[in-house]
């Protein structure tokens, strides 16, 4: 074969190089990248946020960036807590936060002179326990479970539990299941930094006022102290509220018979094909009685912001997506079907549910906790919890 020829023959298949890559460019951006390439993305405004980490793998999925996508947004987070949102992260440059609660966010709004919010989805605090665990509550009047079969923590029963220093192998029953000398203490994350152990102190601090939401600071010094030792009798306590939820699955009832987690953790795990076998029938999602919302709401920072928000808010893909990952949007039927699109019968809507107190007053009991304990709180990690 001469030597034009071969020049001939390689000029042409470059042509058809070039014309193939053209098609899939071309291709991946009329059909919202669903080529099976990569979305492109050298057209796409980067959007930034700062979330919650319990929302990452949300905003991972390639489902969701493929929504933001078709938009016209490449969206890219990092992660931090609530209330490290409010008061240490640098927005400089963000277009938007994510936090998971709304005192938080009503603070970042006030500050930012932010006009408007938006909350698309939102998760009831819940415990993630065992069978053995609830029974034994239950035979002590501290739980319960409705006629659905839910099973429900009588928040005033445990803090007077707690307040006596009971311990399990004192509860009726303990010997044949759960003889453990362990005090009888809910496992939650650290308060100096998670919005996950903030709702639990809403919770807790309401029930010892006499269900009344703490408002004064008067209120807040007549319960500070039993309010204290639910968290520095703990010992260490991570960050993130997926850390604890991780102990729970994987160590089981002698490590965590008692975590504090958010509704979506345990029901996002069961609807995950990777991790559905790391809930066993043993386990069970308890919830406080009362409870809160933990209520996920977006503070734009930016125009780009805005139209971040109003999708997520607004767009019924994302709606649907947000329930895979056992998160409860605006209309509870998403939710319903979500969960029964992979064999799970929805949980209904907690009836007994609190306000948290003002972020004012939240942060001052916060604060003072925060002081008691032994060690300074280390420098604060973007990658934590809500």
């Amino acid at each position: 074969m001469s030597s034009t020829v071969k020049r001939v023959i390689g000029l042409v298949l470059a042509g058809v190089l070039v014309v193939g890559v053209v098609i899939v460019v071309v291709g991946g951006r009329l059909f919202g990248g669903t080529t099976g390439m990569a979305p492109v993305t050298t057209d796409l405004a980067v959007v930034h946020g700062v979330i919650g980490s319990e929302k990452k793998p949300f905003f991972d999925d390639p489902a969701v960036r493929a929504v933001f996508a078709e938009k016209g947004f490449d969206v890219e987070v990092i992660t931090a807590g609530s209330r490290q949102i409010a008061t240490s992260v640098d927005l400089t440059g963000v277009d938007f936060v994510f936090p998971s609660s709304a005192p938080a966010a009503e603070k970042i709004r006030r500050e930012a002179g932010a006009r408007s919010v938006y909350p698309p989805f939102y998760s009831p605090l819940a415990i993630a326990t065992f069978t053995p665990i609830v029974t034994l509550l239950q035979s002590a009047g501290i739980a319960n479970q409705d006629a659905a079969g839910t099973w429900h923590l009588n928040v005033a029963e445990y803090l007077k539990a707690v307040a006596a220093g009971t311990r399990w192998n004192q509860l009726p029953g303990a010997a044949a299941s759960y003889n453990s000398s362990r005090s009888i203490l809910i496992s939650s994350t650290d308060i100096r930094q998670s919005n996950s152990a903030a709702m639990y102190l809403a919770i807790a601090s309401y029930v010892a006022n006499g269900n009344s939401v703490i408002s004064s600071a008067d209120a807040e010094a007549a319960v500070i102290d039993p309010m204290a030792a639910l968290f520095l009798e703990q010992g260490f306590s991570a960050s993130s509220s997926e850390a604890p939820f991780e102990d729970y699955l994987s160590q089981g009832i002698g490590s965590k018979p008692l975590v504090m987690v958010y509704e979506a953790q345990f029901l996002g795990r069961q609807m995950s094909v990777t991790g559905r076998s790391a809930i066993t029938p043993d386990m069970v999602l308890m919830y406080p009685d009362p409870t809160v919302l933990s209520k996920h709401t977006v503070v734009r920072l930016s125009e780009q912001g805005t139209q971040v928000g109003e999708l997520l808010q607004s767009d019924p893909r994302l709606a649907r997506l947000a329930a895979q990952y056992g998160f409860r949007p605006a209309d509870p039927a998403v939710f319903t079907a979500a969960l029964a699109g992979n064999g799970l019968v929805a949980p209904a809507s907690p009836v007994n549910v609190i306000d948290p107190p003002s972020y004012e007053t939240l942060e001052a009991m916060i604060t003072t906790i925060s002081g008691r304990y032994d060690t300074p709180l280390a420098s604060p990690d973007a990658n934590v919890d809500k």
